[in-house]
């Protein structure tokens, strides 16, 4: 069984893997992440943070499982937002405005030129920029992020007999 100060290096681990490779994915391969991608990075920066205390701090027992449900919840908030970046790859629901990657908002010709114009372009997010097996990025999230809500959620649940 593992102790709460185990399950927190396992849940920094697992988070900063995840971030790493979501900057090796980047800056590594070019693959450009668009506004949901992006999302999709704050609960491991989160839970990574929730985990850090229970590394070197001495906490109360109540305050340590309170911090790994707290990681498990910001799991559970990332496996919602890849859930609907899934969909928007999809195409069973359409994405934000900000995830169309086209031109909005243009009131006259000016504001047109304007934007097309701008030397920005933001990845739409209904487009699949990387696949593996025919599961996109947002897809491992999931499986990911629903594999570490559970695993976060069990080890606040199960902390009966565990000690520090």
């Amino acid at each position: 069984m593992l102790t709460d100060r185990d399950s927190a290096i396992v849940i920094l681990f697992a988070s900063l893997t995840a971030l790493g490779l979501a900057l090796v994915a980047e800056y590594g391969f070019a693959l450009l992440p668009c506004p949901l991608c992006l999302y999709q990075r704050l609960p491991y920066a989160a839970a990574a943070l929730l985990a850090l205390p229970m590394l070197g701090v001495r906490l109360s027992r109540r305050l340590r499982g309170l911090l790994l449900a707290l990681c498990g919840l910001a799991f559970l908030v990332g496996c919602g937002l890849a859930l609907y970046h899934v969909g928007v790859e999809q195409h069973w629901w359409a994405g934000p405005a900000a995830c169309s990657g086209g031109i909005g908002g243009a009131k006259t010709v000016e504001d047109l030129i304007a934007q097309l114009n701008r030397p920005i372009s933001i990845p739409a997010c209904d487009q699949v920029a990387w696949s593996l097996f025919g599961v996109s990025m947002a897809g491992y999230n999931l499986l990911a992020s629903l594999g570490l809500a559970g695993f976060a959620g069990l080890a606040a649940w199960h902390r009966g007999e565990r000690r520090r």
